[in-house]
């Protein structure tokens, strides 16, 4: 990677980003490269979500194409929702920037509580 080559990311790529990558939809996504899930067993698997933030990811991910959702049958019905083969692709550029978390995050702790000492912070 040339370091000297400016990083552009246009209004489109900001929106994506912004809704593949946020909280709930790495931990969506994380529990549906496992397996399918009906809405209340991915509830189960983020007890910290809420029904509203919860929808909201799963329609961002839909629309975007990285997840489906398909109507079960049953009684009550039900709502299935599996990763798509475009979903499973971003598996690897997400491993890519956990492992820089991971082996930065010494150094960005230090700069953070730097920054914390320096400005009078305690965020």
């Amino acid at each position: 990677m040339d370091t000297g080559s400016e990083i552009r990311i246009d209004a489109p790529h900001r929106e994506l980003l912004d809704q593949v990558l946020d909280k709930w939809s790495l931990s969506v996504l994380n529990e549906l490269c496992e397996r399918p899930c009906r809405f209340n067993e991915l509830r189960r698997a983020m007890p910290a979500v809420t029904q509203k933030s919860l929808t909201a990811t799963l329609r961002r991910l839909e629309r975007n194409g990285v997840i489906e959702r398909e109507v079960v049958s049953t009684r009550p019905v039900a709502i299935m929702y599996r990763i798509t083969p475009l979903g499973k692709t971003l598996r690897q550029p997400i491993d890519v920037l956990l492992t820089w978390a991971r082996e930065h995050m010494p150094t960005i702790e230090h700069a953070r509580d730097a920054f914390d000492t320096r400005e009078g912070t305690g965020l």
